[in-house]
């Protein structure tokens, strides 16, 4: 091949990688993750290594129950540690909410359904986080996303699965509301 068959240098365009997307978490929820990590590598995964070391030297791996087991559990362990660990890398931790007069992430939310008059809590808070049973709801749901920067008396029309729903916001937390 000559040379004039490629394009002029000039003319080449660099592929560009997409930029990783930051999500956040609360501090809390993040130094949760970091501490599983840690846990895993520092003391969970060398514990399986040993005892698969163990069980290896008993003999026949074929039929060694530990063995298989402790294989098993290592490439669980393994995967979760990649899981973690890219995961990480892609967490902002916020401190708190900044304000109570407009929902951000990690505000506190009390909202009415217009329809049945049911009063309920949110949170607002990253995707590792969610916990249906506290009302805390990441703010990448419909959701979520449509409470982020209401104020006080604002309608949210959030599409669901099973229709249309309308709440009114009536309150606005940085703190947890009192246990009611």
């Amino acid at each position: 091949m000559s040379t004039d068959e490629f394009e002029d240098e000039d003319e080449i365009q660099e592929v560009v990688q997409p930029a990783p997307v930051t999500e956040y978490i609360s501090t809390a929820g993040y130094t949760k993750l970091a501490s599983e990590l840690e846990q895993l590598i520092t003391q969970d995964r060398p514990k399986v290594v040993e005892n698969v070391a163990a069980a290896a030297a008993e003999g026949d791996r074929s039929e060694n129950a530990e063995y298989i087991y402790g294989k098993k559990r290592l490439r669980e362990i393994d995967k979760r540690i990649s899981f973690l660990t890219r995961r990480i890398d892609r967490l902002t931790p916020v401190a708190q909410a900044g304000t109570d007069d407009r929902v951000v992430f990690l505000s506190y939310v009390q909202v009415e359904d217009e329809d049945t008059g049911a009063k309920r809590w949110f949170r607002v808070v990253g995707a590792d986080e969610t916990d249906g049973r506290q009302g805390w709801i990441s703010y990448q749901s419909p959701v979520g996303q449509g409470l982020l920067g209401k104020r006080l008396e604002e309608e949210v029309v959030v599409n669901t699965p099973g229709g249309e729903r309308v709440y009114l916001v009536l309150d606005i937390r940085i703190e947890a509301p009192p246990a009611t």
